[in-house]
């Protein structure tokens, strides 16, 4: 078996990481600080690539794949995890379900505009009421003639005050549970749309975290993605592209922890000599450096077995929780490695204490991806 990435793939990982230590990496603090969306990145992103990975080359994307995004993702999220979900959500929850449940008219109509950053992806699918539970959703869609008519709320939505293209989910008839669930392409300009408030977060401060309230939002009939009673299963399907994101956004932020660690270490000294020569510290840096190759290896697999077309429910799901673990572990250790240093905002490891939770979180908790896998093998 051959562990190493093709040329192409070795490429796009030298560009991703080229860029993020030169753009996105001094930024990061300030972002965070601010808790600014980083548009400012937006245009640079859309240059290299990065915002169509999944998007067929007809279409203006990169056409690139899965395995292609986990890469660059993994780089992106090393330097600024604020940057890096806002462009996971955008193409593996937005771009990716449209290449695979659009229509042709529907693919002409945004794909080359998302690829190209003239609009920003969310995904709508968890709700004030439920999140886990995601077939309890209570935001109605009613047929009027060629439109359809949404309302209700969703919370927790990514990047969703800045988002263009929005797939929103429904439910066309709640006595049929997970049945009725449809997946709607909601432009924010239609009427009876607009923004709740914004939520004030421990980490990934600038990414957006928004509340939407639809209030009869017509959507016309033809901007349905897939069939009624489709979305649950495209939602979920889904998902497990999106997991695979979020495992590689804790493998980034996971490197920049060990990487941080390795360098103050070898500069801080100690009784005489860098506290990288104390076995206190070398078994910390070993086992973050075991826990990012277990958790990339186990990424690279389900963004494989993705590609390939095969099964990877529990695989997505394996790598997610382990990665977000991991991650966590290692940001810990890190601001471990950096003492008091560690605690203040100077240092970069404190951002990824913070940015690290989020992972264990969100695109389903840890506790929603146990109960995956032990399904996968019990049946």
């Amino acid at each position: 078996m051959d562990f190493d990435l093709p040329d192409d793939l070795r490429l796009l990982q030298d560009t991703a990481r080229e860029f993020a230590d030169a753009e996105l990496a001094p930024h990061a603090a300030e972002l965070d600080r601010k808790e600014e969306f980083p548009s400012r990145h937006w245009p640079k992103l859309s240059a290299l690539g990065f915002l169509g990975m999944l998007i067929p080359e007809r279409y203006g994307g990169a056409g690139l794949g899965h395995l292609a995004m986990t890469v660059a993702l993994e780089e992106l999220n090393r330097a600024c995890a604020s940057t890096g979900v806002t462009v996971s959500v955008h193409n593996s929850l937005v771009g990716g379900p449209l290449v695979r449940y659009g229509s042709d008219p529907q693919k002409e109509k945004y794909l080359p505009r998302l690829a190209a950053g003239e609009v920003i992806g969310a995904y709508a699918l968890s709700e004030p009421t439920c999140g886990s539970d995601a077939a309890a959703l209570r935001t109605t869609a009613v047929r009027s003639g060629d439109h359809y008519l949404l309302n209700g709320r969703k919370a927790w939505i990514t990047s969703g005050a800045a988002a263009g293209l929005i797939i929103v989910f429904a439910t066309v008839d709640p006595a049929r549970g997970a049945k009725g669930i449809t997946a709607f392409l909601v432009e924010p300009g239609s009427g009876g749309f607009s923004v709740g408030k914004k939520e004030k977060k421990m980490g990934i401060r600038g990414s957006q975290t928004v509340e939407l309230i639809l209030e009869d939002v017509r959507v016309p009939a033809e901007n349905r993605l897939g069939g009624e009673g489709e979305g649950f299963r495209i939602a979920l399907e889904t998902l497990d592209g999106g997991r695979i994101g979020i495992a590689a956004q804790a493998v980034g932020i996971a490197r920049a922890s060990l990487e941080a660690s390795l360098k103050y270490s070898s500069e801080r000294k100690q009784f005489g000599r860098p506290i990288a020569e104390f076995q206190a510290i070398q078994w910390k840096i070993a086992d973050m450096a075991m826990e990012i190759d277990a958790a990339r290896l186990l990424t690279y697999r389900a963004a494989w077995l993705r590609e390939q077309g095969r099964p990877h429910t529990a695989e997505a799901a394996m790598a997610k929780l382990f990665a977000s673990e991991a991650a966590n572990r290692a940001a810990t250790q890190a601001v471990q490695v950096h003492g008091g240093a560690g605690y203040c905002a100077e240092f970069p490891v404190e951002r990824y204490f913070r940015d690290a939770k989020i992972t264990e979180i969100y695109e389903g908790t840890s506790e929603i991806q146990r109960v995956v896998i032990s399904r996968s093998r019990t049946g």
